[in-house]
């Protein structure tokens, strides 16, 4: 949304949410944004339960709701990142005649985005491997990514209590099932306490063992840990400020990650398709990563790796490898591409595949 403020700012915005979606709370109340929600659920059931036969229902439901309020905010363009809610919308922005672009995050695409593929106009991607998904209609924009512009790692390193001679942990778990994480920190803590500062986002679940934990080491180590519920405005600082970082695998870890140029244990999140676990291994087949299976990762695991990455060339590797995947402007891009659509202009992907 910044990007497309700071490229137009009279531009008009409006969002449209499903039931059961995050969006009702952030954006319900029509103070950041106009709000419309259908009535397809934003999210579906993992488990089988009465949803499983709801659930299309709703989407069928939703198409004469989507063609509707098309109708009645007149888009010159629709973005969306997919799911179910794309798929009444994308429909009716097809019959309207109004162009659509799809964001992709992960190396497998999603069924829902597989689906839309026809009907959107462009997709955009974040991993090069995505683009055969969608031959001819996709390109590569990376993920919009929070900014790290003006962020200076010294006085960054020096805000979390960094001394220059050591190297700073970054350990944290996003939103998806921090326990695997905070389990193998908790069993290795002196080991890596012994070799590094430990900034630990052991999320509001996980602080209560957290304190416990450094309550019970040496006065000498205890001082090097610090965990925290969450980091919040202050995570672009804490990678920036971090020489090493242990995170999951969704998109915007990968992506902060290289942006940022910093190395990284990832541990994909076993569930949801395994979609982390192939875009950790394409971070870590071009050397930007060291992967860690979920059910592998034990605290001496963790510790051996930590250890191994402590020597500072091995990290500086992994760091440039990192960077050159880096699209730290994809936010930019997709706002361009969208008011590109909107406009009936050409397209700056295709003019970017044209000069390549």
């Amino acid at each position: 949304m910044q990007a497309l403020r700071d490229a137009r700012p009279d531009l008009e915005l409006s969002y449209v949410g499903g039931a059961r979606g995050l969006e009702g709370k952030l954006v319900g109340s029509g103070d950041v944004l106009p709000y419309d929600q259908l009535v397809v659920r934003s999210l579906r059931t993992a488990t089988r339960d009465v949803h499983l036969v709801l659930d299309p229902i709703r989407v069928g439901l939703s198409v004469p709701q989507a063609w509707w309020l098309i109708g009645r905010r007149r888009p010159a363009a629709i973005f969306t990142t997919g799911g179910y809610l794309a798929l009444p919308l994308t429909l009716a922005a097809r019959a309207r005649g109004i162009p659509t672009l799809v964001w992709e995050g992960n190396v497998i695409a999603g069924r829902s985005t597989r689906a839309l593929a026809r009907l959107a106009t462009r997709i955009a991607v974040s991993f090069p491997p995505t683009l055969a998904a969608f031959p001819g209609r996709a390109f590569v924009s990376g993920t919009p990514i929070r900014s790290f512009a003006g962020i200076e790692r010294r006085a960054t390193r020096e805000g979390f209590g960094i001394p220059p001679e050591d190297r700073l942990l970054l350990v944290f778990g996003g939103s998806q099932a921090v326990t695997t994480l905070n389990s193998a920190v908790f069993g290795s803590l002196d080991r890596l306490l012994d070799r590094w500062r430990l900034l630990h986002v052991a999320g509001e679940a996980g602080m209560e063992a957290a304190l416990r934990a450094r309550a019970a080491l040496p006065a000498g180590l205890a001082d090097r840990y610090d965990p925290r519920p969450f980091l919040t405005d202050r995570m672009a600082e804490a990678l920036v400020a971090a020489d090493l970082v242990v995170g999951r695998a969704g998109s915007s870890t990968c992506a902060e990650v290289a942006a940022v140029g910093v190395a990284s244990i990832l541990v994909p999140y076993p569930y949801a398709g395994s979609h982390q676990r192939a875009n950790a291994a394409w971070l870590g087949d071009q050397g930007a990563a060291r992967v860690i299976a979920d059910e592998t990762l034990t605290a001496d695991h963790l510790a051996d790796e930590a250890t191994r990455l402590r020597e500072d060339a091995i990290r500086e590797a992994m760091a440039e490898a990192a960077r050159r995947l880096g699209r730290p402007e994809a936010a930019r891009m997709i706002a361009e591409e969208l008011l590109a659509l909107a406009e009936r202009r050409p397209l700056p992907s295709l003019s970017d595949e044209a000069a390549a």
